[in-house]
């Protein structure tokens, strides 16, 4: 199969993912990171409650009203959901032993799959600097998660602003280049690629500079797919919000984000992407839904021609996870469908604060990994 034997399949999903008012539910965590979750909630890391989780996430009435994909990983794209019990503690009773994609797909939500094996040392970058694994194999992969019935993918490149010149132009560039690579593979087996260049908020730098080193990254990222040939209206964006290091001491606003964002995106995203989906990058649950608001606050007052909406993991399941706390599924499920409903209104640009509960911690987490 080649790319254009897709074509039409990749536009049609693209659009599908991009519809007004919704966004990606990011529950591609590896078997490590959502060990790091549970234990916060004094759960064990055993592949029964991985389940359990991913099929009370998968069994929210109501969930693709706000929310047009979800990302899995591996584990839960070939796994088969719990049996819950009909009395209301877990959810879905009949959920028991159907796969846990199809219960996405009966909701009419798109199935996704994380394809990127992790980041690794960059050899002749700056001490930290990284570039991402997992295109050996990719095509074989890709192809396998398609029968599956995945019908997108998302591959995650990291990069850091550091006073030291850091992110090296190797870094930008090679980083850039495998996201390319990535693309174009998963589009000659049908599967939308994300492109995430995620710029991590750790550091001390303003908004200003966040901006220009942002602009720098997306010009190259869609300076190397259009060597690689990728249909970019078969394909989706991730990035990070436009603003401030964690450290620094003049804290954007939300209005601030918005605008920096929105001009950030104009001077270097093709029109032809369908959908700009937002990572919330360790902002709370509630300062990320404000963040998408402004930013589509501020779209509404110029030139932006893609759909902006969220791919968020943690500013979308930090309550859920808190209150399903491994017993309570319809408390962990209203809990996501708070943040599911307040991210959606604000892909709209019609959020406002403090209409829907959410933790308000803080989820930076410095080099995050996952």
């Amino acid at each position: 199969m080649a790319l254009d034997d897709f074509r039409d399949e990749l536009a049609s999903t693209a659009a599908a993912l991009a519809a007004p008012g919704t966004g990606l539910l990011a529950a591609d965590e590896s078997t490590g990171t959502i060990g790091k979750r549970f234990e916060a909630i004094g759960l064990d890391n055993s592949e029964a409650n991985r389940r359990a989780y991913r099929t009370l996430l998968a069994t929210t009435p109501g969930l693709a009203e706000h929310i047009s994909g979800v990302i899995l990983f591996e584990e839960t794209l070939f796994q088969d959901s719990s049996p819950l019990p009909a009395d209301g503690n877990n959810g879905n009773a009949a959920a028991g032993s159907t796969p846990i994609i199809q219960l996405f797909q009966q909701q009419g939500i798109v199935p996704g799959i994380k394809v990127d094996q992790g980041v690794e040392p960059l050899a002749g970058g700056l001490s930290g600097e990284s570039w991402c694994t997992g295109l050996k194999g990719l095509a074989e992969r890709a192809a396998r998660y398609y029968d599956r019935g995945a019908r997108f993918a998302k591959w995650r490149a990291v990069l850091q602003i550091r006073a030291d010149g850091c992110p090296s132009e190797l870094a930008v560039r090679e980083n850039a280049w495998g996201l390319a690579r990535y693309a174009r593979t998963c589009q000659e087996h049908g599967l939308v690629p994300i492109v995430e260049p995620e710029i991590l908020m750790d550091g001390d730098h303003d908004i200003a500079t966040t901006a220009s080193v942002q602009e720098w990254v997306l010009r190259t990222v869609y300076e190397a797919l259009a060597v690689n040939g990728v249909f970019l209206e078969g394909s989706l964006l991730k990035p990070s919000m436009t603003t401030a290091g964690a450290d620094c001491s003049s804290r954007p606003s939300a209005d601030e984000v918005g605008e920096f964002t929105v001009r950030t995106l104009g001077r270097t995203v093709p029109a032809a992407v369908p959908a700009i989906l937002f990572l919330s990058g360790g902002l709370s649950e509630e300062d990320a839904s404000l963040c998408l608001n402004a930013i589509n606050q501020a779209a509404a007052q110029g030139f932006a021609p893609w759909h902006l909406g969220f791919s968020f993991g943690r500013a979308l399941q930090h309550s859920c996870l808190k209150h399903w706390g491994g017993k309570d599924g319809p408390a962990g499920q209203q809990a996501l469908m708070a943040r599911a409903r307040a991210n959606g209104a604000a892909s709209r640009g019609a959020y406002a604060a403090g209409s829907e509960p959410s933790d308000d911690s803080s989820l930076f987490v410095a080099n995050y990994t996952y």
